[in-house]
């Protein structure tokens, strides 16, 4: 049976009308085209209204990506970060205070996770970038051995120290708003020791790059980014 939304029906019977079902189909699409318009208005009103709240928040300074993978937190609105601390894969002491009026990039991780050999490559690049910028960066090594996650360093020369937290004890004190839920999640701790970005997934360095331009009042492309 022919639809009258194909164009590929053809017959070869003579043409007639049926005009009570001529009526029919012509009330069918009427239907149809106000319920489409309707749909397309409602779209319409529900694209406005995020775009005026991604506006509004840009217009702050912070912003959420479109997927939620990254967040940027307008500056007045930043919390402290937690003085994350421990020791590191080699015993040694460390603490994110230890880097004090630095911008610093916070990655928790684990050699178990596949997500962070993704994207290990990338960090181990943007930390040897952003270092001419005087940016740190400081892994967190959660739920691994000490052995797996040396071996994970040394395969990607990560260069930069991890601290080494099997019960990740060390993500308690993070507000309830920038938590690290798994593995692989991101933080930039701006130059005064607050919580500026997260990013809950996978990052490259093009996204390290933007962001830390972004905490230092740079532009909002890392958004497009994400």
């Amino acid at each position: 049976m022919c639809s009258f939304l194909r164009r590929d029906c053809a017959s070869s019977s003579p043409l007639r009308i049926d005009r009570a079902r001529l009526h029919s189909r012509v009330g069918k699409t009427r239907n149809l085209g106000a319920k489409v318009g309707v749909a397309v208005a409602l779209v319409a009103i529900a694209l406005a209204s995020c775009t005026s709240d991604l506006a509004t928040n840009a217009e702050s300074g912070g912003y959420i990506s479109a997927d939620g993978s990254i967040t940027v937190v307008a500056p007045d609105d930043r919390e402290p970060a937690p003085d994350f601390a421990g020791e590191t894969l080699e015993g040694e002491p460390i603490a994110l205070s230890d880097f004090a009026g630095d911008i610093v990039v916070v990655n928790v991780w684990g050699s178990w996770c596949g997500p962070c050999h993704a994207e290990a490559d990338d960090l181990a690049t943007a930390s040897k970038r952003l270092a001419e910028q005087d940016v740190r960066f400081l892994g967190i090594a959660i739920r691994d051995q000490t052995a797996n996650a040396l071996a994970f360093q040394e395969e990607y020369g990560i260069d930069y120290p991890s601290i080494f937290d099997p019960d990740s004890s060390t993500l308690l004190e993070l507000p309830d708003s920038m938590l690290a839920v798994s593995p692989p999640t991101t933080y930039v701790v701006d130059a005064e020791g607050r919580l500026a970005a997260r990013v809950f997934a996978e990052v490259s360095v093009e996204t390290l790059v933007d962001l830390v331009d972004e905490v230092r009042g740079g532009d909002g492309s890392a958004a497009s980014r994400g």
